[in-house]
């Protein structure tokens, strides 16, 4: 059985254009699209995942196990070691997409075609 960082690195390489990184060294998985973050796990247990608000973020924050994801801006998760990976898997689409709207019209063009479910 996978370990679930194991499951959640899976869940990220399949994005069109994603790529792993350990941009600060010392064992994180950074996943990127176009150069910018959606994905990050660090040293300590846990993801941290964009939201496409602020309000999407605190909402989380009080309904589930997700808290404030350390270094991250407002709008960014953690979510804890072991949550519901189809959940997680959820959160990673939507952090993805919210950053991958973001890119530039050029940039978006550039990444491989993707179909948000």
């Amino acid at each position: 059985m996978m370990r679930w960082r194991d499951e959640v690195n899976a869940i990220c390489a399949a994005l069109p254009g994603a790529e792993c990184s350990d941009p600060w060294g010392g064992g994180h998985d950074c996943w990127k699209v176009g150069g910018k973050m959606f994905a990050v796990q660090g040293v300590e247990p846990g993801l941290s995942v964009k939201c496409p608000d602020i309000e999407t973020a605190e909402m989380l924050r009080e309904t589930t196990d997700a808290i404030r994801a350390p270094y991250f801006h407002r709008s960014w998760v953690k979510l804890p070691e072991g949550s519901d990976l189809e959940e997680t898997a959820h959160r990673i689409r939507v952090s993805y997409g919210v950053i991958r709207a973001g890119l530039s019209k050029k940039l978006q063009a550039s990444l491989p075609a993707w179909e948000e479910n």
